[in-house]
């Protein structure tokens, strides 16, 4: 049947204003729209009187759906319970019929392959690619038995919230790090710079994209977008001994640091930590260092991240960090004793950090597994234990 005659189906609301945002409730708005579940980080928010006022068509309810109508196009979450948010531009509120689907299931239906493909190829504009409400109200959605639609439903649902879960605790980790080296390192006199603590910064390059026998390799390649996550421990592209051999691409190794030199919107300035050895592009700056320095020197960068971009503008005429800049970047000069200590209380903690995210990658590869698979009814929902 088609997805209007299981749902009502809610148009977004009208565009925002600067003078609508301030404090209070969410505003969602098509990058708040994660796989599955809402991006509530950075989100801006609408005050009550703006809420209840763009509410009057929408008040969005636990267990409703959010499509993202434009980039990322197709994107779906579920709003959990106690999320008060406000329908933002370019989204769709979908409202399942309890009667006939789960609304567990019908997020993770929209998020399975054959649907995304229906989706992104239904999207549509020479600048920015949309979906149509047309191509939404009319797409086709299968709907097993209800009792089937809950079971593969919170079956999904279960391994997202175990992943959910390690990233709560990851964040925790980081921010009592970040806590201890405020407490030991605040107020300091003197400064060295970041080659007084390194072995060596260096950056790396890009095999030929038309060579195709340059990818798709067994080695990981890092690009700078990639910087958004805080800890990598993996990479989305891969390439070859022949990629290696002829580019300039560089070797950085596990744990090194890599700070995006270069890169569109947000990206330039982001620090991340490598939890495996991977190969960077011309856009990645690396620091190797020793690690008895490296967990100084990683929470001292990566939260600088204002300071960098006003660096890169500054002293750069395409606005981009350089080596040089990262060589002679100033660190405080830390007693050895504080950073002996830092770096012991840290390691542990790094080290249950990457034992998370490499859980998290398993379960999203299980997950990834059962999606078609439950949907197509090629596997028993009676047989699956997670």
């Amino acid at each position: 049947m088609e997805l209007l005659e299981a749902c009502e189906l809610i148009v977004d609301c009208p565009h925002s204003t600067a003078k609508d945002e301030g404090e209070g409730y969410p505003l969602i708005r098509t990058p708040n729209v994660g796989r599955g579940r809402l991006i509530l980080d950075n989100v801006h928010r609408v005050s009550e009187s703006v809420y209840h006022k763009r509410n009057e068509r929408a008040v969005p309810q636990e267990d409703d759906l959010i499509l993202a109508r434009e980039a990322p196009v197709g994107n779906v979450a579920i709003i959990r319970q106690g999320q008060n948010v406000c329908l933002g531009q370019r989204t769709v509120l979908i409202r399942p019929d309890r009667n006939i689907v789960d609304p567990e299931y019908l997020v993770y239906y929209l998020l399975s392959p054959g649907i995304q493909h229906v989706l992104l190829n239904s999207a549509n504009g020479a600048t920015v690619s949309h979906l149509n409400m047309s191509d939404i109200r009319k797409l086709e959605i299968s709907l097993p038995p209800l009792i089937i639609q809950r079971i593969i439903g919170q079956t999904l649902s279960s391994i997202d919230d175990k992943i959910a879960i390690n990233a709560k605790i990851n964040q925790n980790l980081y921010d009592q790090l970040t806590a201890y080296y405020n407490y030991l390192f605040s107020n300091l006199d003197g400064s060295l710079t970041v080659s007084d603590l390194s072995i060596n910064v260096f950056s790396g390059g890009t095999p030929s994209t038309s060579n195709e026998t340059y990818w798709n390799g067994e080695y990981y390649w890092l690009s700078s977008g990639e910087t958004s996550e805080r800890f990598i421990p993996s990479t989305i592209k891969t390439i070859t001994k022949a990629g290696i051999d002829n580019s300039s691409t560089r070797k950085a190794e596990k744990y090194d640091i890599v700070i995006a030199s270069a890169g569109q919107g947000h990206t330039r300035g982001q620090t991340s930590m490598l939890l495996t050895d991977s190969y960077v592009n011309q856009s990645i700056i690396v620091v190797h260092a020793t690690k008895a320095y490296l967990p100084y020197l990683f929470w001292n960068i990566s939260n600088r991240y204002e300071e960098l971009r006003v660096i890169s503008n500054s002293n750069s005429i395409r606005g981009s960090l350089t080596t040089k800049m990262i060589n002679s970047l100033s660190i405080p000069k830390a007693n050895e004793n504080d950073i002996k200590a830092f770096s012991e209380y840290a390691w542990p903690i790094i080290f249950n950090i990457e034992n998370n995210l490499l859980e998290n990658m398993k379960l999203a590869g299980m997950r990834d597994v059962l999606l078609p698979k439950l949907m197509s009814g090629e596997l028993d929902v009676s047989e699956i234990k997670v």
